[in-house]
């Protein structure tokens, strides 16, 4: 058997398991280790392996990891979202559809100290589902909105996508945040304007709420000073070179923690509640980069990211239209499997492409999210839409991905704008030296 062979016969088998439901750190794990000894050697298998599992779970950059989920954590269960949301209305509410403007609004502020799409989804749609239920809004409106508004927890920094991601192809952290604020602004522009395109055909679809005095709404903004404080401390420390991405990540759990102590929010239940599904989380990611590691030597020595990029690079294409079969294949896969999985496992195979036909890697990274949070509201594993689904279990899960499908649109073009107009992802990073 040829290393190709069996660097075919892994991904079948990869698939196979995947498709039974198997945890995706542990297949990637397994399916690498018994590929490596049949390429190699089991005694070398064993002996990457054991050593690849160390670095990863001892690698200091991996540290971001659980503090900003950590911070995420606390902000949920402190209420900090809830203020959030209650700012956006105040500002956005009296527009048709304002309620589900507010609740993108909601989603790319939480982003901001999140970092997770489907955590971001699950926050807001706990606040944010039973108002619009209150205001009768359509209930296929008011799930598409936080599904799609969720995926933003992915784009906007911190994003644990984006550190895996840095991670992997040796980039800056800091500078791939950055290339994130623009994208996700504008996504969550995009968004707003479905839903009043939407709300302006069908007034019933998202009946306009009342309008608040303007001495109300900048009251109402005392509710988002901790996430305006938290986001300067992290980005601006950052894009001021006064700490690292880890040190940042260090400075945002702990800001979180004592504001949350300062609104006399945090309970020692409320803070083992956060520790113990920050560990969970944590462990999780770090699991799947382990196993992607793992399966990443395995291709490694079977030479077939090499035998891929030389084949695209090979073809009769110009770089664009091969970038664009990639992001094609990214979209495809985003329906089958969760997106962190997805790229850890493709990111090897695809980062020697991008590097030969010499694309920004920054750029790619910001479209790898874009594109990957199309699979995160679109079937059948659109985790999105299954977490609100939990969430509004009165609601039928084929309403949530129709609601969903509007915001695909919104997704599909602003993946066009920023393919036409990649300044758009580098201007913030090119100012850091």
């Amino acid at each position: 058997m040829t290393p190709t062979d069996a660097a075919w016969i892994g991904f079948a088998l990869l698939f196979l398991l995947l498709a039974a439901s198997m945890p995706v750190g542990f297949v990637m794990a397994v399916v690498g280790l018994i590929g490596f000894a049949l390429v190699v050697s089991p005694s070398a298998a064993f002996s990457m392996a054991s050593l690849d599992l160390y670095n990863t779970f001892a690698d200091y950059n991996l540290t971001t990891i659980p503090l900003f989920v950590l911070m995420g954590q606390v902000a949920f269960h402190t209420g900090i979202s809830r203020g959030l949301f209650n700012a956006a209305y105040h500002w956005l509410g009296w527009l048709p559809g304002g309620l589900a403007m507010s609740t993108v609004g909601a989603c790319t502020a939480f982003g901001a100290i999140c970092g997770s799409g489907p955590a971001t989804s699950a926050t807001i749609a706990s606040v944010a589902l039973p108002e619009m239920r209150r205001y009768k809004y359509d209930l296929e409106l008011a799930t598409g909105c936080v599904a799609a508004g969720g995926g933003l927890g992915m784009l906007i920094p911190p994003s644990i996508v984006f550190i895996v991601y840095a991670i992997l192809t040796e980039q800056s952290i800091g500078k791939l945040f950055l290339a994130g604020v623009v994208p996700g602004l504008l996504i969550a522009g995009l968004f707003c304007g479905v839903i009043y395109v939407q709300c302006r055909r069908r007034p019933d679809y998202g009946p306009a709420g009342p309008v608040f005095s303007w001495r109300q709404r900048f009251a109402s903004l005392r509710g988002v000073w901790e996430t305006l404080l938290l986001f300067a401390l992290v980005m601006g420390g950052m894009f001021a070179g006064y700490f690292t991405a880890t040190e940042a990540a260090a400075v945002g759990a702990a800001g979180t923690l004592l504001i949350a102590l300062g609104k006399r929010q945090l309970t020692w239940a409320k803070l083992l509640r956060c520790l113990n599904e920050s560990i969970r989380t944590s462990c999780m990611v770090m699991t799947i980069v382990a196993g992607a590691i793992i399966f990443g030597r395995f291709l490694a020595v079977t030479q077939v990211p090499a035998q891929v990029a030389t084949w695209l690079t090979g073809l009769p294409l110009p770089g664009w239209a091969i970038v664009g079969l990639i992001i094609l294949f990214y979209l495809v896969g985003g329906c089958f499997l969760d997106a962190l999985a997805l790229d850890i496992l493709t990111i090897p195979i695809f980062y020697p492409v991008i590097l030969a036909l010499n694309y920004d890697l920054l750029w790619f990274g910001v479209m790898i999210v874009v594109v990957t949070m199309m699979g995160v509201i679109t079937p059948p594993v659109g985790v999105c839409a299954y977490v609100v689904s939990g969430m509004a279990r009165d609601v039928p899960l084929e309403k949530i991905f129709r609601g969903s499908l509007p915001f695909l649109g919104a997704l599909v073009f602003a993946a066009i704008l920023l393919t036409a107009f990649p300044s758009l992802v580098t201007f913030l990073p090119s100012l850091i030296p």
